[in-house]
């Protein structure tokens, strides 16, 4: 009987819900492309590092369906009531496991009264097997170190020349088969004038590939003074420091039985040492998997809920493994806060889920981490590089957090509405900033000038100031300028009052509605379509997932995923401000310019 799968709607899509043993195990029947992730990496999320690298079977940083799969059914064979895998449990009960050397194991590790082997018991037997594995690896080594602690210096330096050495030997056994070969065997004539061209150093390939010294027949020896290939001297004379001296004694030439008799003398040290072991002996194999399947036990439920499913993000039953803590800055507290690599390559990518992200650089006590946070709500007026705030990552810890990038994309319908009127007084604000600064300049170039004026006047012959004849047809110019301005204005303003009083009393709200909608309507729809088109997917597809469904993230949800400050509950607040500034009848004197305005366009239209 097939499995009956439920699937709840989340982010704009269908999403398999994952409550049980059961849909654990038939995951491998679920068609891949309604998994919402396929691929997660390994770093930079919320996870135990030792059961990602348990689960990680090709080492390659990243956690895929296959591997899943895999750890699933692996988990499955190995328990009598796979039931267990859905209860949450912090290890493997003891009556749940169908292995019998796992069980023993288990069996030997449980106290008096005890059922559950826990995660931090199992790893900690597992580091005691290992420990105890090194322990006696290393003491089986006593004999085999014809040098003692120098051994291994010893075989450092036979392997940085063996393949160069072989091959000196046998291009001299080469030699002796055939006369012709000696001169072959060598540096032609063409090569070394080559070289001679050009400026050579030491660590140069074309002389390093030259042989070690001068070939010849009847089993030439290597000359350990002198004659030795430049490139390669150094590493020769380590080789007889470290090797040749303390095995053989001292010698000023290596031959090839000298040089078969030093290898020989090491073999026991080599092979000792490929057989270290890497992790636990062959017989204590079960304590490995004894940690295995309480981690799977207790991780897999969790880890496919945040992999097949975003079910923790989209529910907020709690934070996903790719929400790393929360960034508090500008009276705002973001949820959705991701690891960051690299800020160029991830804003890159990132920049096309249409969310402000604020990127941070985060310091605390020596270590540093970078992390990309999202507003959804809010504004982002005051979200400006180099402001600080404070990171709380999932332990407790606190960091101090500076941004360093801004993504700007709308944070909500509010903001788009009032953008239009703030860019007006901003760009108001600016002018009149620019005016101000012009007329200061000119004020301040009159007055050094006048300075210098009344200096020149002080020091020149005193004469009697030229009567200036008075301009009329100037000052007619003028007035009618100032005259022509102030009728236009009163025209405008009539035209617009009489348009006003022409409508009855319930159209005015809808024309002040119409002319809001006017201005602040295409900002509004235009911020209303990027904010329902807002994904997850490129934020983490830049961290290295490989995400699977177009995780949307709408109006309401993103709302919920940036908190505002607000007053708690029964809160008593004081509206009394002892250093507000001197608040002026403003609303009088708007009523005393609205009666003055409308007398005015009364007596016009009289």
């Amino acid at each position: 009987m097939s499995h009956t799968w439920k699937f709840f709607r989340a982010g704009g899509f269908d999403q398999v819900r994952i409550d049980t043993a059961a849909d654990l195990l038939n995951l491998k029947d679920l068609d891949q492309k309604l998994w919402v992730a396929l691929s997660c990496p390994t770093k930079g999320i919320e996870f135990d590092a030792r059961s990602l690298a348990l689960l990680d079977t090709d080492n390659d940083g990243h956690i895929r369906a296959p591997e899943l799969l895999a750890a699933i059914a692996w988990a499955a064979a190995r328990l009598s009531d796979s039931g267990v895998l859905e209860q949450k449990l912090a290890g493997v009960p003891l009556g749940a496991i169908a292995d019998e050397a796992v069980a023993t194991v288990a069996r030997g590790l449980l106290k008096d009264g005890e059922t559950l082997v826990s995660v931090d018991v199992a790893s900690a037997a597992e580091v005691d097997y290992s420990a105890r594995a090194l322990a006696a690896w290393e003491a089986s080594g006593a004999d085999v170190r014809p040098l003692g602690d120098a051994t291994e210096a010893a075989c450092a330096a036979v392997a940085a020349v063996k393949e160069k050495v072989d091959d000196f030997f046998v291009r001299c056994r080469l030699a002796a088969f055939d006369g012709r070969a000696s001169e072959a065997m060598n540096a032609s004539d063409d090569v070394l004038k080559a070289l001679g061209a050009v400026t050579l150093t030491t660590d140069a390939e074309a002389l390093a590939a030259l042989p070690l010294a001068k070939v010849g027949a009847g089993g030439t020896a290597i000359p350990l003074t002198s004659g030795l290939n430049p490139a390669w001297a150094a590493r020769m004379t380590t080789l007889r420091d470290d090797a040749l001296t303390p095995l053989l004694g001292t010698i000023d030439s290596l031959s090839e039985a000298d040089w078969q008799a030093v290898q020989d003398k090491l073999v026991p040290y080599t092979a000792w040492q490929a057989a270290k072991p890497e992790g636990l002996p062959a017989e204590a194999e079960a304590v490995r998997d004894l940690e295995r399947l309480a981690r799977y036990v207790r991780d897999l439920l969790p880890l496919a809920n945040n992999f097949v499913a975003f079910r923790d993000f989209y529910t907020h039953q709690g934070k996903a493994i790719f929400q790393i803590g929360t960034l508090y800055l500008d009276g705002r507290s973001a949820e959705l806060v991701v690891a960051v690599p690299d800020d160029a390559k991830h804003a890159a990518l990132a920049a096309l889920s249409r969310i402000c992200l604020v990127y941070c650089d985060c310091a605390r006590n020596g270590e540093k981490i970078s992390i990309a946070a999202a507003f959804t709500s809010g504004d982002s007026d005051q979200l400006m590089v180099g402001r600080n705030g404070v990171f709380y990552d999932r332990q407790g810890r606190d960091w101090n957090a500076t941004i360093t990038k801004i993504v700007d994309h709308p944070i909500s319908l509010r903001q788009a509405f009032w953008s239009p009127y703030k860019k007006l007084a901003r760009m108001v604000g600016e002018q009149l900033q620019k005016l101000a600064a012009s007329k200061a300049t000119g004020v301040e170039t009159k007055l050094a000038e006048a300075a210098v004026d009344t200096a020149k006047k002080v020091d020149a012959p005193a004469k009697p100031p030229a009567q200036q004849a008075f301009d009329v047809g100037k000052f007619a110019g003028i007035f009618a300028a100032i005259g022509l301005a102030l009728g236009a204005i009163g025209g405008a303003l009539a035209s617009v009052a009489t348009g006003l009083f022409a409508l009855k009393w319930w159209q005015l709200p809808l024309a002040f509605a119409g002319l809001l909608l006017l201005i602040s309507g295409p900002a509004v729809i235009l911020a209303w379509f990027k904010l329902r088109s807002r994904n997850l997917g490129p934020i983490l597809d830049a961290n290295g997932w490989a995400v699977n469904a177009r995780a949307r993230i709408n109006i309401p949800f993103g709302t919920s995923l940036t908190q505002l400050a607000q007053l708690p509950a029964g809160a008593e607040r004081a509206l009394t401000d002892p250093y507000a500034e001197k608040e002026r009848p403003w609303a009088l004197y708007a009523v005393i310019a609205v009666i003055i305005f409308t007398v005015a366009v009364w007596w016009t239209l009289r």
